[in-house]
């Protein structure tokens, strides 16, 4: 058969595995089925039979793509891959999430997925006389199934107190480093502030106080790129801008223009902190923090390092 054509015959084969399994409209298409593929680690020339689970990340997978079925996506795809295809599959209980590392960050670069096992089983009968009898077999157990995997994630949620309410971020270090922003650096230096907006590597927004944000005018959007942690210092009118910084992303010069512009009101004066767990990640990046800043390291919790910065200076 033509290469292109067994490509293009594996590329719908895998839509119809997505389509069998019950998976959404939104994901019965050729960008999920590319993924499948990717994770089971099938080339058009390899059968179902010998399908393997191996573990990759996002780039791994579009560049699969292209090299096996010539299919080239822009480098810009990358959050949509994960979106709108890999997101859909974990939460089904299909493809796991870092299963070599349950506590690796959720925006970390070296964030994998892999297929589960029971879905290699279930795969490798494809095409064969004993796939609708595997597809209803495995049909009783999905449900079960996708109960584990979300017990398994929910399991390692990072519990959050706000408000005497419990909220619960992903999993990883750069969420234990928020917690440790809101329940450690908070007492100590934003005395009477007010939790605006706390964000999650997973789900974006895991907390915001809508009434807070409507009464002093902040340009809350869920499309925004807002800092992982927002207070609003009630009596002094700050808002403070919090960072948390494990693998990337300190307040840079870069990162405080695009906030400042964000953040341009006569209803408040702004604070930017990057906050970082322990003194050998802040070495990294501390000569890239931008003036005018402030850096609070959980390692030594009571001291802040001023970058130029006057917000805070004087007793408290």
């Amino acid at each position: 058969m033509n290469p292109d054509k067994k490509a293009k015959k594996r590329i719908d084969q895998a839509v119809k595995i997505l389509t069998d399994l019950g998976m959404p409209k939104g994901q019965q298409n050729k960008r999920t089925g590319l993924c499948l593929l990717a994770l089971l680690g099938l080339r058009p020339d390899v059968s179902f039979i010998e399908a393997h689970n191996p573990l990759m990340g996002i780039t791994p997978i579009m560049d699969f793509s292209a090299k096996h079925y010539k299919t080239q996506y822009a480098p810009n795809s990358r959050e949509t891959f994960r979106r709108q295809s890999i997101h859909q599959l974990v939460q089904a209980g299909l493809v796991l999430y870092n299963p070599d590392d349950d506590n690796r960050s959720t925006n970390s670069p070296q964030a994998v997925y892999q297929i589960s096992p029971e879905l290699l089983a279930l795969v490798r009968q494809f095409d064969s006389d004993k796939w609708e009898s595997a597809l209803l077999e495995f049909s009783k157990t999905r449900q079960s199934l996708e109960e584990k995997y979300a017990k398994s994630r929910s399991m390692n949620r990072v519990p959050i107190m706000v408000n005497e309410n419990e909220i619960h971020l992903s999993p990883g270090k750069h969420n234990e480093l928020v917690k440790a922003i809101i329940e450690k650096f908070a007492p100590v230096f934003l005395h009477g502030a007010e939790l605006v907006y706390v964000g999650d590597t997973q789900n974006k927004s895991a907390y915001v106080n809508k009434d807070l944000v409507k009464t002093i005018k902040i340009p809350f959007d869920e499309h925004n790129k807002f800092p992982d942690v927002v207070f609003y210092i009630v009596e002094k009118k700050w808002i403070v801008l919090i960072e948390s910084v494990t693998s990337h992303g300190p307040m840079d010069s870069k990162r405080y223009v695009e906030l400042s512009e964000m953040f341009n009101s006569d209803n408040y004066a702004t604070v930017y902190v990057s906050a970082f767990k322990e003194r050998a990640t802040f070495a990294k990046y501390s000569s890239s923090i931008a003036w005018e800043t402030e850096v609070w390291i959980e390692e030594n919790p009571e001291h802040l390092i001023h970058y130029n910065g006057t917000k805070f200076l004087g007793p408290y």
